[in-house]
């Protein structure tokens, strides 16, 4: 199942594969490989050979419903699909079954796509890797003794080990991104809005958390995108339509390395330097500048707001406290010590990362700084405790990829080379608010220069 979603919509396209036989080998790797993953809490295989069926129906009258029509996709298990529980890593939740399918869902069903089965998260997703204590920790199928990351970490392995060509997942402050560093994928957060949400969870952190995607290439992230993007009346971010223009030739990149005195892995370093050379060699305008924003005013703002929203969650659901587990509870303990004047604040500084980052890029086209500043580390750890042999707190890998949260930018992450213990290194691209296609567009062209690994090769458990 290790092919790209471009090139199984060929294989459709042209008789070479059919959708049962696509859903059928999900389910037959499924079984075989993630036992030693963990990357599904959730599968219907009934349902998703029933809707193969469908689309092999619909395929041979020639009434697909799109180049995607019959082809399977996981979604994070903090995305409402009918037919499935949405548990969102919690105890609390163990029994919840929406009725509906959130939009992003409904329209990936629209476009005739199978959703196979849900994939696990943090509780409440929000923290940097993948555990819980509903089912247990996910591990990355480059090495099973090492996280994916988080809180999408369910997503990227379910792809990354070639379980499903594709999947869905929520980056609220580098959720879909970092993971996909962590295992070889195109990881994107589109901008606020681009891909409009409904009849979903509340939003516990505002509007940092967007839906975004997990697959091998960005041709595949473009084949995503032209299903989910569009406004809709329910999502009033949605409503926002920036005027097309084509992507320049020559981009204006500003290089950023590191952020303050944050450490940053030496492999990891020197893999997206060498990238940022390679831009320049190929004729793009690269500078190197420093953090633009105040790297200790973002921090209090992400620990505002998403304490703030875990503490609201509890208060409006009195019994969730009791069955969550032990960090979600010490979030809640911290929010409640957040007075409504600490969260107007907290909001003020948003709007005022917002004109900042808006007045930057006016000069620039594009930001470049490493995904994550570590690499993957033991499974069963929340972070890593020293990055370049310096003390590491909760939040050290992270720091390169929640500002663009706050700020409501789209972001890439692009595989671009390997450690040299055989690990994934991404670089990470970001650009203004509403330039998802000029972003996407210099990431096509990019990657064509600079390929990805090709992902790992795994072998069922004896």
């Amino acid at each position: 199942m290790a092919e790209t979603l471009e090139g199984l919509a060929a294989k459709l396209k042209e008789g070479q594969a059919s959708s049962v036989s696509l859903v059928e080998r999900a389910l037959e790797r499924i079984e075989a490989l993630d036992q030693r993953l963990n990357s599904f809490v959730a599968l219907d295989p009934s349902a998703a050979l029933a809707a193969a069926k469908a689309s092999d129906a619909r395929r041979a009258r020639g009434q697909a419903k799109s180049p995607l029509d019959g082809i399977p996709i996981s979604v994070k298990d903090n995305i409402h699909a009918a037919g499935f529980p949405t548990t969102w890593g919690s105890r609390a939740l163990k029994d919840y079954r929406p009725a509906k399918d959130e939009l992003p869902v409904a329209r990936l069903k629209s476009a005739g796509m199978i959703v196979i089965g849900k994939t696990n998260v943090p509780e409440f997703t929000l923290e940097g890797y993948t555990r819980n204590d509903l089912f247990g920790v996910t591990r990355n199928p480059w090495n099973p003794d090492l996280t994916p990351g988080g809180s999408s970490g369910g997503a990227a392995a379910s792809v990354a080990a070639g379980l499903v060509p594709a999947a869905i997942g929520t980056d609220g402050g580098g959720s879909i991104r970092r993971p996909a560093c962590h295992t070889g994928l195109t990881g994107f957060k589109p901008s606020i809005g681009r891909w409009p949400r409904a009849d979903g969870l509340p939003a516990i952190i505002t509007d940092f958390e967007t839906v975004g995607s997990l697959v091998r290439t960005v041709e595949d992230t473009l084949l995503i995108d032209a299903i989910l993007r569009g406004p809709d009346p329910r999502d009033w971010r949605s409503s926002y339509a920036p005027a097309p223009s084509s992507p320049k030739k020559t981009a204006r990149i500003l290089y950023i390395p590191r952020f303050g005195v944050s450490p940053v892995d030496p492999e990891v370093a020197s893999e997206v330097e060498n990238f940022a050379r390679r831009l320049k060699s190929i004729g793009h305008d690269v500078r190197e500048g420093k953090v633009f924003f105040d790297l200790d005013l973002a921090a209090r703002v992400w620990h505002v707001v998403s304490r703030s929203g875990v503490a609201w969650l509890m208060a409006e659901n009195p019994t969730y406290e009791n069955l969550a587990g032990a960090s979600a509870r010490a979030m809640a303990a911290d929010g409640r010590k957040i007075s409504g004047a600490d969260y107007l604040g907290a909001l003020e500084s948003v709007a005022a990362i917002r004109r900042l980052a808006g007045e930057l890029f006016q000069g620039v086209d594009l930001v470049l700084t490493p995904t994550a500043a570590a690499l993957p580390w033991p499974a069963e750890k929340p972070y890593p405790d020293r990055i370049d042999g310096k003390p590491a707190g909760p939040r050290d890998h992270a720091i390169f990829t929640g500002w663009v949260n706050i700020a409501g930018v789209p972001a890439l992450n692009l595989p671009i080379g390997l450690s040299r213990s055989g690990l994934p290194i991404g670089a990470h691209l970001v650009a203004a608010f509403g330039a998802d296609d000029q972003l996407l567009a210099f990431a096509r062209e990019v990657s064509r220069a600079v390929p990805p690994p090709p992902l790992p090769e795994l072998e069922a458990a004896p």
